[in-house]
């Protein structure tokens, strides 16, 4: 008699039966149910996103999209889910999953990014929908992907559930895959920083994903790591930190992204924009849209991006530079320099990333059968480490219209 573990690997293998070819993964095999949800319009829309939006202005070769991603995401997802069964027969262990489940997870990792609209990542700030909100909305809300789902044999609410944790579901299976999903090892990192880097021509993103996830299990009722693989928790640290300071974060990105977000900003408070408008927009449209709101989009999408005058660590900055963090704050103080520059409020561009965090709480399954976190057995990631690099990538920028000089920006500071 075939264990449990062995039944749902046979079933998840035997039904994907469908094959799309993928630059970075080669060949990926989904079932017929799931290229039907692939192929809903709401989900189609992704392949026209950028997936690093303005970032092919400065690596030319990053045009892949969301779409992609969200492929490369239900590839990773698979492979993991493939990984965790192969492990639970080789222990004789009980497994956690159900065939609905593992569905449901795998329809959540395709569908985990369809909340996205353009720069979607870099408005954060601004008083919009989070993407995993949306894309419960448009899981649960859009017909035909409602239908879609359902034709699948799957529950709407619970493939929402696991993208957006603010949705109610109690249910342990469902809770295991949410947090397989966004957690330190998840598909999503797995797929972005292989992605990512790969498009863009630098080495620094790339992980040995096949070891990964043949190297994760189920303990005491959490995905954890075995102790073997803690160093590729480490690479993939360290992976990340590259990327931002060599893609996500150069000073290029973080121009575009400020001027399209300081444009958004203006449109919102000014009611000449609702945030409604943007959800369902794609680049082209996005771009359209731009071309009436502010001048701020054409310099965008014609690479005329605005010079960094002014550059400093943030958490050494001054008083007024720690003082403009905040959203309303940073406008007032855009708008002061802008008058004493005597320029219009666009032409001038205040820039804080987010903080960020390079720290890992994903369980180890150490060699005596104990469980321990990665912060405790690591010897080189700690809470101080991951401070300095934030610190490194986390700048103060001012970015202004060309016509303002470095002297000029540093004439009103010191004033």
């Amino acid at each position: 008699m075939q264990s449990k573990a062995n039944t749902l690997l046979a079933s998840l293998l035997s039904s994907q039966r469908e094959s799309i070819r993928d630059p970075l993964w080669k060949d990926i095999h989904l079932s017929a149910q799931m290229k039907r949800v692939l192929s809903v319009p709401c989900v189609q829309k992704l392949g026209r996103i950028k997936q690093l939006g303005p970032t092919f202005h400065l690596y030319p070769g990053a045009v892949h999209t969301r779409l992609d991603h969200s492929l490369g995401v239900y590839y990773v997802s698979s492979q993991i889910l493939i990984g965790l069964l192969k492990q639970a027969t080789g222990s004789h262990a009980d497994t956690p999953f159900t065939e609905e489940g593992m569905n449901t997870f795998l329809c959540a990792s395709l569908l985990h990014d369809i909340g996205h609209f353009p720069y979607a990542h870099s408005l954060k700030e601004l008083p919009l929908k989070s993407h995993e909100e949306i894309a419960g909305d448009l899981i649960e809300g859009d017909e035909q992907l409602r239908a879609a789902i359902l034709e699948a044999g799957l529950d709407p609410a619970k493939v929402a559930a696991i993208i957006d944790e603010n949705r109610a579901n109690q249910e342990e299976e469902i809770a295991l895959y949410r947090s397989l999903l966004s957690g330190a090892l998840d598909p999503d990192k797995l797929d972005y920083l292989n992605r990512d880097a790969f498009f863009c021509g630098v080495p620094y993103g790339m992980q040995d994903v096949s070891y990964i996830t043949d190297k994760l299990v189920v303990a005491e009722r959490h995905i954890a790591l075995l102790e073997q693989a803690l160093p590729s928790v480490e690479h993939l640290l360290f992976s990340k930190y590259l990327m931002y300071r060599n893609v996500y974060w150069h000073k290029t990105t973080r121009s575009a992204t400020a001027m399209i977000k300081k444009a958004l900003l203006l449109a919102l408070s000014e009611k000449r924009l609702n945030a409604e408008q943007l959800y369902t927009l794609d680049d082209e449209q996005f771009s359209l849209l731009g071309k009436d709101i502010s001048p701020l989009f054409s310099l965008v999408r014609d690479n005329q991006l605005y010079p960094c005058r002014y550059e400093k660590p943030f958490e050494r900055g001054s008083a007024w530079e720690r003082g403009a963090l905040g959203l309303a704050e940073r406008t007032r103080f855009e708008q002061e320099l802008a008058d004493r520059l005597g320029v219009p409020s666009h032409h001038l561009v205040i820039d804080i990333p987010e903080p960020i965090s390079f720290e890992s709480d994903i369980p180890i399954l150490t060699e005596d059968g104990s469980v321990s976190s990665f912060a405790l057995l690591d010897q080189i990631f700690s809470h101080d480490i991951g401070r300095v690099f934030t610190k490194s990538l986390r700048k103060f920028r001012i970015f202004t219209h060309p016509s303002i000089t470095t002297k000029d920006l540093e004439r009103v500071l010191e004033s």
